[in-house]
């Protein structure tokens, strides 16, 4: 058999996974135990996507499994062994705000849990490739130290800078920086699944993502902004802006594109390898901006506030470069843009809820 395993199964990446790999694979094996909620409450509950991908694919079989646990790890991978070809790793706790509260919990989510899955693919699947949805805030603060420009409505890099024509490359150094609890984690299982690459030889990436999204997210107030955001330009709720005066910027990729991006790295896999993942120069907003989509989008007025203090180590402006990748890989592209990826979510979560905007 051909099998891929995907950790994080009902969240959205893992959740996108599913759904593009159902058709390729002849079973598809998801891992994910519902921590979102634990993180995040009910806006975290990822409960309704896992029922959806249950009833939407035959060959698609549930683990409510907890990675840091090799005790329940390891029993499914003695049961498929090296039918495993495809380990997509996308379980995490992914807010740096979170991580402060429980470090503990946090680096064992983050850093030993992908330890865990390294070993148990080197001891019972070790021609697999294996994928891991890494971070842009493995480079800390960092980038908030290069030559930024304040605009009406953002942030932006000086034109006369390397990254303004696409971004911010893989050579952006991670080192002598703040992080925040949640990037130091990331690190660790950065460095890791690239040393199971270099020191192994296994077939290892790291994709580092800017800020993930589409219309399977439960967003919630510390993670997954542009769903959350839409989600109370919907319901009314309000929204609280932290810092940088609403201009900071994040470039985001639909999870499509993303795991698009696994696809083609899977079919000709570089061993050890790192890609920054985002929506580069092509799809990125500013607080503000999405704000205004959001309002244009759904027809409401958003009721939001702003606090001067931003979150520790948040970025003021970060904007992806893929350039590496797509050298790498050119027949891969985006496919969705910032207004397709936010519609999609918008009737999503208006769907889901049950309510109707304009």
């Amino acid at each position: 058999m051909n099998i891929a395993l995907v950790t994080g199964s009902a969240g959205l990446i893992g959740s996108e996974s599913v759904a593009f790999l159902a058709d390729k694979f002849d079973l598809i094996i998801g891992v994910d135990n519902n921590l979102r909620q634990y993180f995040f409450g009910a806006d975290g509950n990822t409960e309704w996507n896992r029922n959806r991908i249950e009833d939407a694919y035959n060959n698609y079989k549930h683990y409510s499994a907890d990675i840091r646990e090799v005790s329940q790890l390891e029993p499914i991978f003695k049961e498929y062994g090296t039918d495993i070809k495809l380990i997509i790793h996308a379980a995490a706790q992914p807010s740096h705000d979170w991580a402060a509260r429980e470090p503990f919990t946090d680096f064992g989510v983050n850093a030993v849990g992908t330890l865990n899955m390294l070993e148990m693919t080197r001891l019972h699947a070790p021609e697999a490739v294996f994928i891991f949805t890494s971070t842009n805030k493995v480079y800390g603060d960092n980038p908030n130290y290069l030559p930024l420009v304040e605009l009406e409505n953002r942030w932006e890099i000086d034109e006369n800078h390397p990254y303004f024509e696409n971004g911010i490359d893989e050579s952006h150094s991670i080192d002598h920086t703040k992080h925040s609890i949640f990037g130091a984690s990331k690190v660790a299982a950065d460095i890791m699944v690239q040393e199971y690459g270099k020191y192994f030889g296994m077939k290892t990436a790291v994709f580092r993502g800017g800020c993930l999204t589409g219309p399977n997210h439960s967003g919630a107030q510390l993670h997954g902004f542009l769903a959350y955001l839409m989600k109370c330009a919907i319901t009314g709720n309000h929204y609280t802006i932290f810092g940088y005066k609403g201009k900071q910027v994040r470039d985001n990729i639909h999870s499509h594109d993303l795991v698009n991006m696994f696809w083609h790295y899977y079919q000709n896999p570089r061993p050890g390898e790192v890609y920054n993942a985002g929506g580069g120069r092509f799809a990125n907003c500013s607080m503000l901006e999405a704000i205004a989509l959001c309002e244009t989008i759904t027809g409401n007025k958003l009721s939001y506030s702003y606090s001067e203090t931003n979150r520790i180590g948040d970025h003021i402006w970060y904007v992806s470069d893929l350039s590496k990748f797509k050298a790498h890989y050119p027949d891969w592209n985006w496919e969705y843009g910032l207004v397709e990826t936010l519609t999609q979510i918008h009737d999503g979560i208006s769907s889901r809820l049950g309510i109707k905007t304009v």
